[in-house]
């Protein structure tokens, strides 16, 4: 392995601690303020439950991503570049998408970086050439 997909490696991988950071704060902060402060709020239990499922989907759906990216970072396939890039670019469009609506928070900063380091490394690995193997005999 040359030093330019170490470096990828490793930007990438930093980026997946991020997420997973943000992932496991995300359900703490659900546990330790905001279902306290929901089920003390008069909701209705409808929207008490939706509140719930948002909240622990959002955390849900970092960490299978983080594991998704880690994966295909540390195995050398072809796909491996499209995969980080992907997960990277739609970890910063949910970053993007919901700055407007809860403004800037240490969550939003948090997957905006894990994003950025994901997107970085995607872009420093060099292609995944197929092996040519040599004739038996």
């Amino acid at each position: 392995m040359n030093g330019k997909n170490k470096v990828a490696r490793w930007l990438v991988g930093l980026g997946c601690l991020v997420l997973l950071a943000s992932s496991i704060l995300h359900c703490l902060a659900y546990v330790k303020f905001s279902r306290p402060a929901v089920a003390a709020s008069n909701l209705p239990a409808t929207l008490q439950s939706v509140f719930s499922v948002a909240f622990l989907s959002m955390a849900w759906s970092w960490l299978v991503l983080a594991i998704i990216v880690w994966l295909a970072a540390f195995h050398e396939t072809q796909l491996r570049r499209p995969f980080v890039l992907i997960c990277g670019f739609a970890v910063l469009l949910q970053a993007i998408f919901t700055l407007p609506f809860v403004g800037l928070f240490i969550g939003n900063e948090l997957i905006g970086a894990a994003s950025l380091l994901i997107i970085a490394g995607g872009f420093a690995f060099e292609p995944v050439r197929p092996r040519v193997e040599a004739p038996a005999g």
